[in-house]
C-alpha cells in the first residue's frame, strides 16, 4: 500500500503577499488620484473638482489602512467602488458648469 498525499496544495496569494499586493495598489491609485487631481486643478479651479478627488485620496489611504491590518477584501471593495464612484462622479459633474 502506497501513501497518498492528502494535504491540500495550496493556490493563489498567501495572506501575507495578498496584503503586500494591496497596499502597493492603493499606493499607486493614492498617487495617480493625486496626480489627476494636480492635472485637473490645472485646467478648472473648482471646489468639487477638489472634493472629489480628495474623498478618493481619502478612501485609497482607508485601503491602505485596511490592507495593512489584514481585512484586504474590504480592502479591495472600498478601494475599487469608492474610487470608482468618487471618479464617475466628477466627471458626471463637468458637463453641467
Amino acid at each position: 500500500m502506497s501513501e497518498v498525499d492528502t494535504s491540500p496544495e495550496r493556490q493563489g496569494l498567501s495572506p501575507r503577499q495578498a496584503r503586500r499586493v494591496r497596499v502597493v495598489l492603493s499606493t499607486v491609485i493614492m498617487v495617480a488620484v493625486g496626480l489627476t487631481l494636480a492635472l485637473r486643478l490645472g485646467s478648472t479651479h473648482s471646489v468639487l473638482t477638489m472634493a472629489f478627488y480628495g474623498i478618493a485620496l481619502i478612501l485609497s489611504g482607508s485601503a491602505l489602512v485596511l490592507s495593512q491590518q489584514g481585512r484586504t477584501r474590504v480592502a479591495t471593495a472600498v478601494l475599487g467602488t469608492g474610487v470608482a464612484l468618487a471618479v464617475a462622479a466628477e466627471w458626471a459633474v463637468v458637463p453641467m458648469r
